[in-house]
């Protein structure tokens, strides 16, 4: 799961990186787009996300369960593209929403190209992102990660070749930048499709058999479950969108310089985020067994190997600034110099908030595993929007300390979650989340 997780954000890294070789303001440009992407391709996984407790607690309760299974995956699906059509009608319109933030007219008309082409990969990415959930959910997820790793150089290649004009194509600049990554999640989704289809583990869940069929009752719990995450990571996921669009009111560098510290520590997240994927799975599995004492050692444990890692991963990023940032910046290049010394800063704060940033991960992972959901999502609108952006807002701006401060707001809701959340599971039986 991890190692899946990390592969997916390369994908994304590589579209900053190609852009990256033109200039800095395409990368500006980009970050918004992909930002303003990120928010509704966020909300959409949180939403599918519904289907790895809901398989997992009906496997705990019958190990060899076939029918519950295949009706829960076949309605996430659904729900994912009755999400998606709406979605699309919004994304559309990206230039004009960017305008309406207050930002830079060329750069929201540059993020409005790249956004043409990407837009369309918001359903096959759901739909690989639902398909990964169930082999997840089964306990094999090495298909998922061979799939994703095969789209790493796929995406590579096509961002080459359309944004800057090789293999016979044109040179599509940042509208290739987004058609790369429309293919590529077409290529994540037919690519598992096929394993699930020919592989005998998974074929037997004939999971294509009358798929249109109405669940009313399983759509119920799909959204019941999926819409309080969905919400939760949208809380996340546009509190650092946010952050992108304050950047963009202080100046170009520090909005450059944020999309590149950001796609790092998104990189580095990708850890614990796999370790609370697979608690969720572990936990909900013990729920479904009405395993009390099985609950406490798969989310303890999951959140003492979620915090360990951070301490490692807070070492790297005081360790190694530049190196990171020169995967991103050419730092031989005088005009990139401020843009990389932001970012050199702003990984000194990543660094900061490592641990709280592992600990809500997993701390929402264990309290997913037992349907947990909708009081986390009130922690997270607390958090990171009364927590996060006030404070965030309140040091760049009044305080004078533009994007430090803004990074060090990040890090105060991001804190505030954690806590939150931990305490929560800790309570978990007084609360009455255990089943009886």
């Amino acid at each position: 799961m991890i190692a899946g997780n990390i592969a997916w954000s390369a994908i994304a890294a590589t579209d900053l990186l190609l852009l990256g070789r033109i200039r800095a303001e395409a990368v500006a440009a980009g970050a918004l787009a992909i930002n303003l992407f990120h928010a509704l391709l966020l909300f959409g996984m949180g939403l599918v996300t519904a289907a790895s407790p809901l398989i997992a607690s009906e496997r705990g309760r019958r190990r060899h369960s076939v029918r519950d299974v295949r009706r829960t995956v076949q309605q996430t699906l659904r729900a994912a593209l009755f999400f998606v059509l709406p979605a699309w009608l919004l994304l559309r319109e990206c230039e004009a929403i960017l305008l309406a933030m207050g930002q830079d007219a060329d750069l929201a008309r540059e993020a409005g190209h790249l956004m043409h082409g990407l837009q369309w990969a918001l359903l096959p990415f759901l739909g690989f992102t639902t398909l990964r959930n169930f082999i997840a959910a089964l306990e094999r997820p090495v298909w998922g990660l061979i799939i994703m790793l095969g789209a790493i150089p796929f995406n590579i290649v096509m961002g080459w070749a359309l944004i800057f004009g090789h293999l016979g194509f044109p040179a599509f600049g940042l509208f290739g930048a987004g058609l790369a990554s429309t293919l590529s999640s077409c290529f994540l989704f037919f690519g598992l499709l096929s394993v699930i289809l020919v592989d005998r583990r998974f074929r037997r869940y004939r999971l294509m058999g009358r798929f249109w069929t109405r669940d009313r009752e399983r759509q119920r719990q799909v959204w019941a479950l999926g819409l309080p995450i969905a919400i939760t990571l949208g809380f996340e996921t546009t509190v650092f969108n946010a952050s992108a669009f304050l950047m963009g009111l202080i100046d170009r560098d520090s909005l450059a310089a944020h999309a590149v510290a950001i796609q790092i520590a998104a990189l580095v997240f990708m850890v614990p985020m796999g370790i609370g994927q697979a608690a969720t799975i572990r936990v909900g599995i013990a729920y479904g067994r009405r395993d009390h004492a099985g609950i406490g050692r798969a989310g303890w444990l999951a959140l003492m190997i979620g915090t360990g890692f951070a301490c490692c991963a807070a070492a790297l990023l005081i360790l190694m600034p530049r190196t990171l940032v020169s995967a991103f910046l050419d730092l031989s290049n005088p005009a990139n110099a401020r843009t990389a010394a932001l970012a050199v800063s702003f990984l000194a704060v990543a660094a900061l908030f490592q641990l709280v940033d592992a600990a809500q991960a997993v701390g929402a992972g264990v309290l997913r595993g037992v349907q947990d959901t909708t009081v986390p999502m009130i922690f997270a609108l607390v958090g990171y929007w009364i927590v996060g952006i006030g404070v965030g807002t309140l040091l760049a701006f009044p305080f004078g300390m533009e994007g430090l401060g803004i990074w060090f707001g990040l890090a105060s809701g991001l804190g505030a979650v954690a806590l939150l959340l931990i305490t929560r599971w800790t309570l978990r039986e007084r609360l009455g989340l255990l089943p009886a």
